[in-house]
């Protein structure tokens, strides 16, 4: 027999209406109006309202969301969560990225371009240092916010100055961040910044762990946790310590952030915790939030190829410099979007918590690499030809970016039947980190050109598009 509720209100009535026939002594054929007595009419509607209500999400009622969104407060509720093990969510439904959030990311594509243009400026071995250490900060703040809008999203006028809040702080940091290297006032602006951020955030999640008790206890750990090794940032306002102690310094900090946040949402903290309740995520949500930083990083490509109009007046080799820096974007966002190429992939989030957190950890560097590599093939638009460091730094770039992308497809878990393509996942994949190395490496030709070495990274990147493109015949067959 089959529950309560697993019985939909039509089925309610239906059921009580043929009882009621078979009582009567009626036939489909008799027209004569039934009538119900009132108690059998509030009995069913009971029964309509209890069946509607077990028909939600893993019986999780949520009549707030479908009234008047128009509040200006509302608690904070996790979204989704486990319960021993078992997922719970309170919608059955799927989410993208508030219009909010989308706000948000506008300001990381000026603060980002802000990181590219100090580092192609002038390219050193301290610079790409620097670059690195101002980078990987700015990214935390923004996962900050992805987690607590994926687990606690309400879009009350609380999670909104939030983000105006933290928007306005990261003004601040992207304005100094490049300067920290030159003046201690800079960095003091810089790491008072970013401390107030993440503080900023970690408040949020302690306010939510008042207020939902289903992501408490690993929020608590983690608040805990991440100010205090936000501590580790303070010897960096002291202007007697070295800049190499303050590189060393930086360097650790983030490092130890990262451990931190992987400890805090593993298993063992789970177990440490004795926690029946944990912490889940919205995994579209979440993909959609990581791809739509990745877009932002491919604008870089784009930006500069437009603006100036440096490649006016005909079709010169500005022009097919352009045009192949448009290639080369549009080729990265293939091959991140179709991942691995199969027919049938699991998503590392999907696939295990440890291919989930490398799928975290792995878009930092990714980020990094194709952000400082796409700036100056975007920017070789408006030059005559590279020098040696912006030649290193653009193959070097993408290089990495295509191997990084290579781990990415890793990472997704295949369901394809052996001969569902023809070739196999590996085979397929295999064009990419040789391609990577190889595009690290065309810069030891120093008789190539800026038009020549695009050129060649162009080919390199559509090739890695049609390996995996002609597997994809298989499935017509």
């Amino acid at each position: 027999m089959a529950s309560l509720g697993q019985v939909t209100s039509t089925q309610v009535v239906l059921k009580m209406w043929r009882c009621k026939i078979a009582k009567s002594g009626s036939g489909p054929g008799d027209r004569k109006p039934l009538k119900l007595p009132l108690c059998d009419i509030l009995v069913c509607q009971l029964l309509t309202h209890r069946a509607f209500k077990m028909n939600s999400p893993l019986g999780i009622q949520t009549p707030e969301h479908s009234s008047n969104p128009r509040y200006l407060f509302r608690q904070p509720r996790a979204l989704q969560w486990f319960h021993n093990g078992r997922l719970v969510k309170r919608h059955d439904c799927e989410r993208a990225a508030g219009r909010f959030e989308l706000f948000l990311d506008l300001l990381y594509v000026a603060i980002l371009s802000n990181f590219a243009d100090t580092l192609v400026e002038d390219i050193s071995g301290a610079k790409l240092v620097k670059y690195i250490l101002i980078l990987a900060p700015s990214w935390h703040v923004w996962s900050d916010l992805r987690e607590i809008m994926n687990s606690f999203y309400n879009d009350d006028l609380l999670q909104r100055v939030l983000i105006l809040w933290v928007m306005a702080i990261l003004v601040i940091y992207g304005n100094n961040a490049p300067l920290v290297d030159e003046e201690i006032g800079a960095m003091r602006a810089t790491v008072g910044a970013y401390m107030v951020a993440r503080i900023s955030c970690n408040l949020a999640h302690l306010l939510y762990s008042f207020s939902s008790y289903h992501h408490r206890r690993q929020q608590r750990l983690w608040v805990v946790l991440s100010t205090l090794f936000i501590c580790l940032y303070i010897p960096l306002y002291f202007e007697s310590v070295s800049t190499r102690a303050k590189i060393a310094v930086a360097a650790i900090a983030i490092c130890v952030e990262e451990a931190t946040w992987i400890f805090c949402y593993c298993p063992a903290a789970k177990k440490l915790l004795h926690a029946t309740y944990t912490t889940a995520v919205d995994i579209n949500h979440e993909i959609d939030r990581y791809a739509a930083f990745y877009i932002i990083v491919l604008g870089e490509f784009l930006y500069l190829i437009v603006v100036g109009s440096h490649a006016a007046i005909g079709l010169n080799e500005r022009t097919i410099r352009a045009i192949w820096t448009l290639v080369i974007a549009f080729c990265l966002n293939w091959i991140y979007v179709h991942a691995d190429g199969s027919v049938t992939h699991e998503h590392p989030l999907r696939h295990s918590i440890y291919t989930a957190f490398l799928f975290a950890l792995i878009h930092l560097p990714l980020v990094a690499s194709l952000l400082a590599g796409g700036h100056v093939a975007a920017a070789s638009v408006a030059e005559k030809d590279f020098e040696d460091a912006e030649r290193w730094l653009l193959c070097g770039g993408l290089g990495t970016g295509m191997i990084c992308l290579y781990g990415f497809a890793l990472l997704h878990g295949t369901k394809d039947d052996r001969g569902t393509l023809i070739m196999d996942k590996h085979l397929r994949l295999i064009m990419r980190p040789i391609t990577g190395i190889i595009t690290i490496l065309i810069p030891l030709a120093h008789h190539l050109n800026a038009t020549e070495v695009l050129s060649i990274i162009m080919a390199l990147f559509v090739f890695c598009l049609l390996v995996p493109g002609a597997s994809d015949q298989q499935r017509a067959l």
